[in-house]
């Protein structure tokens, strides 16, 4: 299961997605993002589904390897619309008794999991297809206005770059300590919810150790090697803007501009 989480992985492939500036590739996701929560119908979250299509076959990773993280959100997504089910007020479909399934309730709860399916799968297209030192640059460059305010705009960038990328290791190290403790003996299958949440415990104490010393020997490596964050830092490959990164954008754009009109105009035009 931990191993299914494909979200701060880089997936190594030659396509238009993969040479496109971190910096289109972060406004893309924040866009994309955005769009989930413009639209409120079944037409808008299509128009989703297809950009999403379209930049998952351009960008020539695996759809089965995207799909592949979906298996670890399985338990929050079923909660979300369980609870998006019978919580929401509204005309009543099927009553189970003291739990009523409402038409709003059905609406809500397929269009909120279709929502976050689309969320994390187009998070995981940006790591997947940025290289940390891109992401890194990215952010940084996205932050400067920042830096009038006086925040260590390259330090936090750093920070986020190295957090994202960490999840992928911690996870694989959680993965060994469990497989180890349950050659030992350990079980944490059986019982119900809590005991099997007791059973985790033993994990921590060596998941934070192990997490320390990674930190420690990364940030000793960074040492040895003299690393100065900061203004007075050069870059190898400077970010530079080029044709595919402006057609890109328009095409972003243009598809913002179809989700507001799909999603909020239209609608608002309809019911007046």
């Amino acid at each position: 299961m931990l191993r299914d989480i494909t979200l701060g992985q880089y997936y190594q492939s030659d396509s238009v997605i993969h040479k496109l500036d971190p910096r289109v590739k972060l406004i893309t996701t924040m866009v994309f993002i955005i769009s989930l929560f413009v639209v409120d119908n079944f037409i808008g979250y299509l128009i989703a589904a297809l950009f999403l299509t379209m930049v998952i076959k351009l960008s020539k990773v695996p759809f089965k390897f995207m799909v592949k993280g979906m298996k670890s959100i399985m338990i929050l997504l079923m909660i979300t619309v369980v609870f998006n089910l019978f919580l929401t007020p509204g005309e009543p479909l099927i009553s189970v008794w003291k739990l009523t399934i409402t038409k709003e309730g059905l609406r809500t709860a397929v269009l909120m999991a279709v929502r976050l399916t689309f969320l994390i799968i187009g998070s995981s297209v940006m790591t997947l297809t940025t290289t940390p030192n891109n992401l890194t640059d990215g952010l940084e460059k996205l932050m400067k206005p920042l830096k009038v305010l006086h925040v260590p705009v390259h330090e936090v960038a750093m920070m986020m770059s190295i957090a994202l990328r960490f999840i992928p290791i911690l996870l694989e190290e959680t993965d060994k300590i469990m497989k180890a403790q349950i050659a030992r003996g350990a079980d944490f299958e059986s019982g119900n919810l809590i005991k099997k949440a007791k059973s985790l415990v033993p994990l921590l104490v060596p998941l934070f150790i192990s997490a320390f010393r990674r930190a420690n020997d990364l940030a000793m490596a960074m040492e040895a090697r003299c690393y100065r964050g900061g203004d007075q830092r050069t870059k190898m490959k400077p970010l530079q803007y080029k044709k595919r990164d402006v057609l890109a954008y328009t095409t972003v754009a243009a598809y913002l501009v179809v989700c507001i009109v799909v999603g909020r105009i239209l609608p608002g035009m309809f019911s007046a």
